[in-house]
């Protein structure tokens, strides 16, 4: 019989299939074989944390399948995904294997990249299972266990059944819970800011200009707040109103000279290759992935041998894909086009796995076209971006000709205009990367040159608050802190969407009641764990595990005793109130209150007088908007995946639709605009 390789999905066994030729049997588990029961916490405290591993009712079929055929194999090779999780469904199909084929072998395999050469190498070096990195997975998977299945009956009795709580989950919940109480603290300022369009005498040249100062003095502040998050910085100028008025007045007969002027070039360095964190928050920003979907997309990617491993924290890279990418750079762009030195990113992440690389393309020559008419437009763009970021990676800096500009305008007191621009002299990386600049271009100036009035203005500001997070940004504070792994940021966002703790507003997070009222019994009840040095600690902890220094049972032990404590402590609290959000809509059935309620689909309208009026409607979120095309009320709705828009209430007699309110906007604006028009017209 042909030596039986072992992989988790089918989509990597048929890629495996197609450079192995036919010389090895290979079958995919489907993921897990083993996992702990549901409906019971399936660990024996008493005896050192043992899990009670049970093979799931769905995987038995497949389970049976895999023992038929591993019984008459003589070697079977484990190829699981390279980290911690691919370690233990490795070691999960041994412990489930070794007994229906006595005589096997089995050997691990690992590979970052499914290609032939890195397959080829992995066959040729197999190992033994990593222990230590199963342990390390052995301690999460129980530790999770124990805090959901000991806090989530808390938040059945204390506040509302169906509630659960997670280690991870409830640090991030607490990140943008205490976002949104420190967004209604903000207390705005509204300030001003003048400007001036300027130009060089008997020339068309516009320049734009603004004050920076005035009798020396800038008029531009910060200050500084401390965040749960850390420090949040706001600016804001000097200037009310009656006195920007004042200045403006001034300004219209003044004599503009130029005082100073700064020239020098300036380079930007290529930004590192994508981990799985800069990934999601890239995606996310580029083309609107969800953290969800971007690793769905990439772990497709990595199956079909068009990227490497999609989970991981390293900025690492080989040496032969940096070879061949700076080959690939001077042959399609040029000599000039090339770093001068073979450029090595550091990774700053304290737990980092140097051994494994950054997210890259198996090969420097672009695969858009297949991977576009294999698998579709989205997994197109997704490893665009991976292409792009890593080739860019071994080129040469783009360098910018900065200009600053300063002039002078002397009437009752001296203001100080400053004007910023830069102009690219050579593209560098960016004749791959994404170039986003849109400084304004600056003519040729000499310090004494006076300058031409041409108009003023004025703008009104408010200092803003912290901004809500996206889920860009989230994943970016979960790994600042050391919160979580790259394979758990987009099930822990997943996770409380689904429990309704958060929800999308405008392609932020924010909190909704329920998210606040478990975030806060919480913080006040367990705050030992529910905390940032909690959470980022305990994963030190587990790193030590990983890394052979530390037993997993004793983290568990010490985790363990204060935290039943604080559990047993809880059952004296009393019950906390989620407060439904009213409304001035009244009961149609017997005028009570119309609130609004959450359940398992999501909001819905019920009367206050429940359950003595059981009147219930679909929740509707209105806006203040018009319908462009017949006058109705614009409403938001929700695509069947979820996604937020913008929409008609009279649909379907009419099928304006928007994804966003800035088309919202756009849409109204030249409705209007063209209602005027056609009224002149007439």
């Amino acid at each position: 019989m042909k030596d039986l390789i072992l992989v988790e999905s089918p989509t990597k066994a048929k890629t495996l299939t197609r450079f192995l030729n036919g010389k090895y049997e290979i079958q995919a588990s489907f993921g897990h074989v083993r996992d702990l029961p549901k409906g019971d916490m399936g660990v024996d405290i008493e005896h050192n944390f043992e899990p009670k591993y049970v093979i799931p009712t769905d995987k038995r079929k497949i389970v049976e399948g895999l023992k038929s055929k591993a019984k008459g194999a003589t070697r079977i090779i484990l190829a699981t995904d390279p980290d911690r999780e691919g370690e233990a469904i490795a070691h999960h199909l041994y412990t489930i294997l070794k007994d229906n084929a006595k005589k096997a072998k089995f050997d691990r395999i690992a590979f970052h990249e499914i290609t032939q050469k890195a397959i080829n190498e992995a066959l040729e070096h197999p190992r033994t299972i990593d222990e230590n990195l199963v342990s390390a997975q052995t301690a999460r998977r129980v530790l999770d266990r124990i805090v959901g299945y000991k806090l989530s009956p808390v938040l059945w009795k204390k506040i509302r059944r169906g509630l659960s709580a997670g280690r991870v989950q409830s640090i991030a919940l607490r990140l943008i819970v205490e976002r949104e109480k420190e967004i209604e603290k903000f207390s705005g300022k509204t300030f001003y800011r003048v400007f001036v369009l300027l130009s060089k005498q008997k020339e068309k040249s516009e320049i734009d200009f603004e004050l920076v100062s005035i009798d020396k003095e800038k008029i531009e502040k910060s200050e500084k707040i401390n965040l749960y998050d850390g420090d949040y910085t706001y600016k804001y100028t000097t200037l009310d109103k009656n006195l920007s008025n004042n200045i403006e007045q001034e300004l219209k007969s003044a004599t503009y000279t130029v005082t100073n002027l700064i020239q020098k070039d300036t380079k930007r360095s290529a930004n590192p290759p994508f981990t799985t964190s800069t990934l999601q928050q890239e995606a996310f920003r580029r083309l609107s992935f969800s953290s969800k979907k971007t690793m769905s997309v990439a772990q497709r990617l990595y199956e079909e041998g068009f990227i490497t491993y999609h989970r991981t924290d390293s900025f690492n890279l080989s040496n032969d894909f940096i070879t061949s990418a700076r080959g690939h750079i001077e042959k399609t762009f040029g000599k000039e086009y090339l770093s001068h030195e073979r450029k090595v990113f550091k990774t700053k992440s304290k737990m980092a796995q140097e051994a494994h690389e950054a997210i890259r393309p198996t090969s420097t020559e672009s695969q858009e076209q297949t991977i576009t008419a294999t698998l579709g437009r989205d997994f197109a763009r997704l490893y665009l971006l991976v292409y792009k970021r890593a080739i860019a990676t071994q080129m040469a800096d783009a360098i910018y000709a900065s200009t600053k500009i300063e002039v002078t305008a002397q009437k009752t007191k001296t203001y100080i205009f400053e004007a910023n621009g830069k102009v690219l002299k050579f593209p560098g990386f960016l004749k791959m990367w994404y170039y986003e600049e849109n400084d304004q271009i600056l003519p040729e100036i000499t310090i004494g040159e006076i300058l031409d009035f041409l108009n003023s203005r004025i703008t009104e500001h408010t200092t803003n608050p912290p901004p809500r997070y996206n889920e860009a940004s989230i994943v970016a504070s979960l790994e600042k802190h050391g919160i979580g792994r790259p394979s758990t940021y987009a099930p822990i966002i997943s996770t409380l969407y689904t429990r309704q703790y958060i929800e999308r507003q405008e392609g932020r997070i924010t909190s909704t009641s329920i998210g606040v009222a478990v975030s806060d019994f919480l913080v006040k009840n367990f705050s030992a764990i529910d905390d940032i040095p909690f959470t980022s600690s305990m994963e030190d902890s587990l790193d030590m595990v990983a890394e052979g220094k530390e037993k997993w049972e004793k983290v568990l032990k010490d985790f363990y005793g204060p935290f039943e404590k604080t559990v047993t402590e809880a059952e004296g609290i009393d019950r906390v109130k989620i407060e439904d959000e009213m409304t001035d809509k009244i009961c149609p059935k017997d005028g009570g209150q119309i609130v609004i309620k959450r359940g398992k689909f999501g909001k819905f309208y019920a009367c206050t007088n429940f359950p003595n009026c059981d009147y219930t409607a679909p929740y509707v979120e209105e806006t203040n908007y018009t319908c462009p095309k017949d006058g109705g009320q614009v409403i938001v709705k929700k695509t069947r995946k979820g996604r937020n828009f913008f929409g008609c209430s009279n649909y379907p007699k009419c099928d304006f639709a928007v994804w966003n309110k800035q088309q919202l906007e756009k849409a109204i604006a030249e409705s209007t605009k063209s209602s005027a028009s056609n009224q002149s017209n007439g």
